[in-house]
């Protein structure tokens, strides 16, 4: 695959604004038909996209934190289930970044410059939590490994080129094993069927005595012995999907009452645009938006600063401040989305147009972890100065 190489933060969000408007116009379709979005895909990854976090030393943008959320927050203004396809590459692209050994480095930089995309295998149904990965690496005698079990919400494997398994080799720690898509033993299963982000085709993962070359694992349970922001990033990307989200759903409603819905008689006005309630609404409806998106820039500000001079608070601050705009943005996506309906009126619930896709996203990608425990943590750190802890999912 031949991919561009994209030189700058500047052009980087040119290239996801232009996508956002071109995957904009057949979202709907998309989503209605259950149309999985190969050719879109395709599309980011020749575009140069996904390999913008590359170091500049190996030839890529190596675009800060701002500019990552930002291309998120556009692409989920667009399509909230192809917003979410990419965010698990760019959290396995970091694995790499803070754990590869140089050899590793330059082969997987190599491979995403090419235009090679990285899907996810990490999570698990049935078992005792989040973190309780039962996954099994064992080693063989010759260095490599052979790789068993199931994982379920494998967004983007199915796209993949290759495929980050989170395992737990003999000694219980926690590695990242890359799997290229087409290796034996190794099925991916389209049996997602979220009521929302329906075209993310996050399904199972299987893995049956799946063959691993030794240079192709990576200790990921180092990230966690020291100041880290794996979990910010990955986290921050999530909130920049809902941000966008929400921005999206409070677009259509605006133009859905501009252009279609029609003014509550007792208004005394012409239109429904220039009725005084839904424009207080739409105001209200507003702030909820700008306040998530103020919150997404600071976080990815603080982001980038930890990342200049990484210590225990500077990621303490990260994290916290990716709390903070992730309660805000799950908050405003599903407001919105829901009052996009309490604003058009009952013809906009007609299903034919499809409105509800921007709330069914919402409400599925907001349950991707809960937001009552960011709000703890957030707590804590006010009361108590306890820092928030390094697992990964904050």
């Amino acid at each position: 695959m031949a991919a561009h190489v994209i030189a700058d933060d500047t052009e980087a969000l040119a290239v996801a604004a232009s996508l956002a408007a071109e995957f904009r116009l057949g979202a709907s379709a998309r989503d209605t038909e259950r149309r999985l979005p190969r050719a879109e895909v395709d599309q980011l990854s020749a575009s140069g996209l996904l390999a913008v976090t590359v170091p500049a030393d190996h030839g890529g943008a190596d675009v800060g934190a701002r500019t990552l959320a930002e291309i998120f927050r556009l692409l989920g203004t667009a399509d909230g289930s192809l917003a979410q396809i990419p965010q698990s590459h760019f959290a396995y692209v970091n694995v790499i970044r803070r754990q590869g050994t140089p050899e590793q480095r330059k082969f997987f930089f190599a491979e995403l410059l090419a235009g090679r995309r990285f899907g996810n295998a990490q999570s698990e149904a049935g078992t005792r939590h989040v973190q309780d990965i039962r996954t099994r690496l064992e080693s063989r005698p010759d260095g490599s490994y052979v790789l068993t079990g199931v994982k379920h919400y494998s967004t983007g494997a199915l796209f993949a080129d290759w495929i980050p398994v989170l395992a737990r080799a003999e000694d219980d720690e926690l590695h990242v094993a890359y799997v290229p898509s087409d290796a034996p033993g190794l099925t991916v299963l389209d049996d997602w069927d979220g009521l929302g982000q329906r075209t993310t085709a996050s399904g199972t993962v299987r893995l049956d005595g799946v063959p691993v070359p030794g240079d192709r694992v990576l200790p990921h349970h180092l990230t966690f012995g020291g100041p880290q922001l794996h979990g910010a990033v990955a986290q921050l990307l999530h909130a920049a999907i809902d941000a966008g989200i929400a921005a999206g759903a409070l677009d259509e409603a605006a133009e859905f009452v501009r252009t279609k819905s029609r003014p509550w008689f007792e208004s005394g006005v012409e239109t429904a645009a220039e009725d005084p309630l839904l424009i207080q609404r739409f105001g209200e409806l507003a702030l909820q938006v700008r306040a998530a998106e103020a919150l997404l820039r600071e976080a990815a500000r603080s982001v980038d600063a930890a990342h200049a001079a990484l210590t225990d608070d500077t990621a303490a601050e990260a994290s916290l401040a990716v709390a903070a705009a992730k309660v805000q943005a799950a908050r405003a996506a599903v407001e919105v989305s829901s009052a996009l309906f309490e604003v058009s009126g009952t013809r906009s619930a007609a299903n034919s147009l499809n409105l509800h896709r921007h709330w069914r996203d919402a409400r599925t990608h907001t349950l991707h972890d809960p937001t009552r425990w960011k709000i703890q943590h957030l707590g804590r750190f006010v009361l108590n100065g306890t820092r928030p802890p390094r697992h990964g999912l904050l």
